[in-house]
Parts: C-alpha cells; structure tokens; sequence
C-alpha cells in the first residue's frame, strides 16, 4: 500500500518533467529557428518492478525493499524537423533548407569567445559592416572569421553562401553540420554546442536570403499536451490522497477494534 504512495510520487515528478519542457516550447513558439524538445518516460519492467541501481532515480531514497513500482524520468531529445520559411525580404535574414548550423562566435559574461552553432538566420550589419546576430556575436566565414563587408554596397548573397558586392565574393558564410545529433548539447536559448565524440560534416542545406525559417513548435499540439499532463498530475494527487485516507483508518480506526 505505502509503494503506491511512491508509484504515484514518481508519476508526479515525470508529469512535471513534461510539463516543464512543454511550457519551454510554448515559450520560444515565436523563437526563430527554435526546435522543439519532447521528453521520455520509462515504463514498468516486464514484471512491472524496476531494480534500482541508479542514484538519479526520483523515489530512490525512498525505497521500499529493493523493488520501485514507479515511472522513471527519461531523457529530453530535440525535434530537428524543418520549420516553415517567413518572407522577410532583408538580405541579411537568412534560412537554411535542410540540416545544418550557422557558426557563431559567441562570448559570455565573462568576455571569453568559443564557437556556437544556430539556426537562427536574423544577422544584420554593424556601422563597420560586421555580420553579426541580434545579440551582437560574430557570424562565421568558411575559415572561422569575422565576416566584414562594405555596408555602403549592394549586397547579395546565393544559396552556397557566397556574399556577392560588385560582382565579386568578399567572404563565404560558414555553415557547420554535424553526423550525429546527439553530441549536441542545448545552450542558451538558440545555441547548440558540440560535446565530446561529436564529428563535424559539410552540410547539404542551401541558403535563403530573405527568409528566416520559424519555431517547428505547434502551438495547438503543445496545448493539447500540456491538458493531457495536466489531467494525468490531478490523478497521480489524487491516488496519494486515497491512499492517505486508507492509511488514516487503518492507523486510527482498525487499531480501535
């Protein structure tokens, strides 16, 4: 009776979990070039107990035995599909077409530099004609620089990056792609970063110049969701309160008789 009190613990914090990551979506759904994340659960084993040997399990310290009867939190993953192209008509407003990564020169606090990875394709020009983020960090040529261009000259820029100023390239945009996604960490609100094992490749995408390629986060869908969650938090509640009431007259009643 008391591991019931631990099944429906568990399912609360997993219930949160999701409702966490759902909120964040809904968050960065006008975020452009954000990618949705969904998070995992791990079911009961096939005898519907799991053997705990991991410190990172919710209900570990509170176990009963050597067997927990509750849902277990899993991993958070990353929805890469393509999101839907919005005409900006603005030279510096980029979109890539299939998988890959502009190269950021991003710097902390701290003031120290390392190299992030985004999708988000809204660069402008500075007054020195530095191709640059909303935020300010560097874009990235082919070679790892700072892209700088006259910002007096017309500029056009073709699907393979190249930045044409008087029928000549001045620089290259660098985009990065990576052969798998799971090297790639979330940082920030639009930045990615590769991890140890990561393998850089040349990305296939084309580039889009007027554009800038949406959030894939359907807002309908998360709302949906998060009522789902919802509804399933309410009913985790209110198994630990039934369970609290026949603990109740099992303590102060049975024990009378």
């Amino acid at each position: 009776m008391v591991k019931g009190l631990y099944a429906a613990y568990t399912g609360m914090i997993n219930q949160q979990k999701r409702m966490d990551t759902l909120t964040n979506n809904l968050a960065n759904s006008a975020t452009t070039g954000y990618k949705k994340e969904g998070a995992t659960s791990q079911s009961f084993d096939s005898v519907l107990a799991y053997k705990l040997n991991d410190m990172s399990t919710p209900g570990y310290a509170h176990r009963i035995g050597t067997m927990n009867l509750g849902v277990k939190v899993g991993e958070t993953y990353t929805d890469w599909s393509q999101g839907a192209f919005q005409v900006t008509d603005n030279t510096f407003d980029l979109a890539l077409s299939a998988k890959g990564f502009f190269a950021v020169e991003f710097t902390n606090k701290a003031g120290e530099t390392s190299t992030k990875y985004t999708r988000d394709g809204s660069f402008s020009l500075t007054k020195d004609g530095a191709l640059v983020t909303t935020d300010g960090d560097y874009v990235l040529d082919t070679q790892g620089r700072h892209i700088t261009i006259d910002p007096l000259k017309e500029t056009a820029i073709t699907r393979d990056g190249q930045i044409i100023q008087d029928g000549q390239t001045v620089a290259t945009i660098q985009v990065a792609d990576f052969e798998d996604y799971n090297y790639l960490t979330h940082y920030g609100e639009n930045f990615y970063e590769p991890i140890e094992g990561a393998n850089m490749i040349a990305s296939e995408a084309d580039i889009y110049s007027g554009y800038l390629e949406a959030s894939n986060v359907e807002t309908v869908s998360e709302m949906v969701e998060m009522i789902t969650v919802s509804r399933d938090y309410e009913t985790n509640q209110k198994m630990i309160t039934t369970i609290d009431g026949t603990l109740e007259i099992a303590a102060n009643r049975l024990g009378k008789l």
